[in-house]
């Protein structure tokens, strides 16, 4: 793995406390990159559910960064890595902004110069949670769950009904927050089971940690715009430098489209736009193969007869 110039170091115990929000200023005009990537040594307890948590990442981010490592017993002092490093997505930097194959939310505060970014849990497969825009329609604290007949005939059959309305409780899946997109039937919300964060766990609805969905909900105001993406393959500059970032597509997208480096291609091209360098393609296949979810720094080169 090519990892990045700037890596932090964390020894301390500190980090096994819940983050706050991962909050960056927006970077220069031009630049695409917030946030560092964390080295760390495990302790011999640890599990990834707890470091993502501690950290305010998802999750499948932290098994990804770290292959080859057991994310439930990654041993005493395992160096692994907690990738708080992300390409901004390539659509316009306001409101709200999902992209479900990273499984993050980018919201931009209106009127300030900064990014704040939350791990999520979405559709699992048959339940996906569907692209497009809309915009905050309402939010609600301590909601009750208008549980769907779909949702009900599936706990039927396994032998757990549900009411038709769950009250606000701890058994509550929706947890403590919601917030209503105009999408009929999607909201973001809380959960009353947080390891399921970073993951394909939930009816299509979108699941924040409690603490973050807390923030979130006093945060954003009703009407604000919401972009729900589905880009796998990220490219952005830092420091005169092109960086990729490849996550797992969906097995949706991988059904309809099969295994592809298309949108890895076209996230190129479009962020290269006028520059005539050409890229290392090697290098490129190799973050595509191994999409661990941290960019990565990719080599340009000049073209033959453009010194």
């Amino acid at each position: 793995m090519r990892l990045p110039y700037f890596i932090l170091f964390c020894l301390g115990l500190s980090w096994l406390q819940t983050s706050a929000a991962l909050t960056f200023s927006l970077p220069p005009e031009g630049e695409d990159l917030v946030g560092e990537l964390i080295e760390l040594k495990t302790r011999y307890e640890d599990t990834f559910s707890d470091i993502a948590r501690g950290h305010d990442m998802g999750f499948r981010e932290v098994s990804q960064a770290n292959p080859g490592v057991d994310a439930w017993l990654p041993g005493e002092g395992t160096e692994i890595f907690v990738p708080q490093l992300f390409i901004l997505p390539d659509v316009p930097r306001e409101g709200v902004v999902i992209n479900l194959a990273e499984l993050r939310l980018y919201y931009y505060p209106k009127d300030q110069a900064q990014v704040i970014t939350y791990p999520l849990g979405i559709g699992r497969e048959g339940w996906g949670t569907p692209e497009g825009a809309t915009h905050v329609i309402r939010k609600r604290a301590h909601p009750s769950w208008y549980v769907p007949e779909s949702i009900r005939q599936e706990h039927q059959q396994m032998g757990d009904p549900l009411p038709e309305v769950m009250p606000p409780g701890p058994d509550n899946p929706l947890g403590e927050y919601a917030v209503y997109l105009g999408m009929r039937g999607y909201l973001l919300h809380g959960t009353n089971k947080p390891y399921g964060v970073g993951m394909r766990v939930s009816h299509g609805c979108i699941r924040l940690y409690p603490e973050d969905i807390e923030e979130f909900f006093r945060q954003i105001p009703v009407n604000t715009p919401v972009r729900i993406i589905n880009r796998p393959y990220k490219a952005g500059w830092r420091d005169g430098q092109l960086y990729v970032e490849a996550h797992p597509p969906l097995n949706e997208q991988i059904k309809v489209e099969g295994r592809n480096h298309t949108g890895l291609v076209t996230a190129m091209i479009t962020k290269l736009g006028e520059d005539r360098r050409q890229p290392d393609w090697d290098i490129l296949q190799t973050i595509a193969r191994d999409q661990t979810g941290i960019p990565e720094i990719v080599p340009l080169s000049e073209l033959p007869g453009d010194n």
